[in-house]
Parts: structure tokens; sequence; C-alpha cells
């Protein structure tokens, strides 16, 4: 446990950091005729996130990187773990933001970095909301900006996938943007499975073939959602997982 202490104190250091460099950041942007990528503000959250998993001693094997498209994406993955935004944003291969639920806009510096990353925070008890949270990330995929959802609507066990939901496929319907779907395994390992003690994991990524407009503009959304779930489990099983569906009773908004 005094392992998994120094592991979390090393990671609120880091995001103590990064806060300066966020207000350096900031103080840029609000320069005028300063120019700042998309690639530079990338960077901090990129670096964090690589650290934090260094620091945990796992492995990180990332296939398929060479399929990714240029431009804005949707990216379509399983949720296992905390661990999987910290892969994502390390690992990827490209600037991102998420849907996240509400609550973590409460935690300093992490949410004023998802802001400048684009990020959409959602309240899944309220339908309005949600509503609005979904027609700011098309605005955002619109703009240029890649998207990851998460479309179980919670963390699994590792071992399950819970049904993919549909609702918020329309980020990539509405912005007529690619969507790829994204392999997670490993991360529950990490910090679920140790109720909150913090273990060493192999973490695989694997970013799948991207699925274009032309090929999926005339799917239903519940049909698009079990065919990006078959690919997702697909890509488990091929790193040894066996991820059977796991129906839940969660009522999620947005829904077809």
């Amino acid at each position: 446990m005094i392992r998994s202490l120094k592991i979390y104190l090393y990671a609120g250091i880091l995001i103590i950091s990064a806060w300066f460099k966020l207000l350096r950041v900031k103080m840029k942007l609000n320069q005028s005729g300063t120019s700042i990528t998309m690639d530079h503000i990338f960077a901090t959250p990129k670096n964090v996130s690589q650290k934090i998993i260094k620091k945990t001693n796992s492995a990180i094997h990332v296939t398929g990187q060479e399929k990714l498209p240029d431009g804005p994406v949707l990216f379509i993955a399983n949720h296992q773990g905390l661990f999987d935004i910290l892969a994502l944003l390390g690992h990827l291969g490209k600037p991102v933001g998420f849907i996240a639920k509400k609550e973590i806009k409460k935690l300093p510096v992490v949410s004023n970095w998802m802001k400048l990353l684009h990020c959409v925070f959602i309240d899944r008890s309220d339908r309005r909301q949600s509503v609005n949270a979904i027609n700011q990330g098309i605005a955002s995929l619109k703009a240029g900006h890649s998207i990851v959802i998460f479309p179980e609507g919670t963390r699994g066990n590792g071992s399950e996938l819970s049904t993919f939901k549909s609702g918020s496929l329309r980020l990539a319907t509405k912005a007529k943007v690619p969507i790829v779907p994204v392999a997670i395994d490993g991360t529950y390992q990490i910090l679920e499975a140790g109720k909150g003690k913090v273990d060493a994991s192999t973490i695989s990524l694997t970013i799948n073939d991207p699925i274009y407009p032309e090929v999926y503009q005339d799917k239903k959304h519940g049909e698009l959602a079990e065919d990006i779930q078959k690919v997702v489990e697909r890509a488990l099983r091929s790193n040894g997982r066996t991820s059977q569906v796991e129906t839940t009773s969660e009522t999620v908004p947005l829904t077809d």
C-alpha cells in the first residue's frame, strides 16, 4: 500500500506542476497575435499521462496507429478503468478530448486542462443537458477536434463488456467524421482490481480500422453500435481476453 501512496503522491505533484504550464498556455492564448497549436496544448496532458503509467511499472503496447485518419475523429472505446483515459491521452497518437461526466468539472487543474482539450461534460440524469452536451460535441468535431466516448456508460469489471449505447453515435453521424473503434485491455488490473491499490499491468491499446461516413450513413444507430462492439470484442479476444456482453439496467439518456 505504501507503493500505491507514493504513486498517488507522484501523480499529485505532476498535476500541480501542470497548473503552472496551464497558466502559461492560457497567457499565450490571451495574447493577441499569438498562435498556439492543439499539439502544443496537448503536450502536457500527454506527458503527465505517460509518466504516471510508467510510474506504475506497467507496460503498454499500441497497435494500429498507422490507421489513424487525418482530421477530427470520433474514437469509441471500451471502458475498463480510470487508466483508460491516461492510456489514450498518453499513447493514442492524436490530441483528443472526452465526453466526461459532470463531476469531473470539480477537479482542480484537471478540469481546466480538459476544457482546453475541448472535452464535453455531461449530466446523464438530465436529458436536456445531455442533448446540449452532445450538440457541443458535434460542434467540437466540426471544428476539427477529436473526441473519445465510452459507450458502455460506465466502467466495466475488466472481463466483460456492457452493451454499447447508441445515442452518443450522433456525434459522428451529425458531424460526418470517421469513427475509430479502440480496444483497451489491462487497465482494470492497475487500479480497480486492487480496490484502489496500484499494481503493474500490461496494457494493450488496439486501434481498429476507421469506419467512414459513406459506410455508416445508411445504418441505424443501434445497428452501428452493435457493429462497433463486435469490432472491439474481436480485438479483445485477439489479445487473449474473453469478453462477453453484459446487459446493464443503467438508465442512460440519448438512446434511439
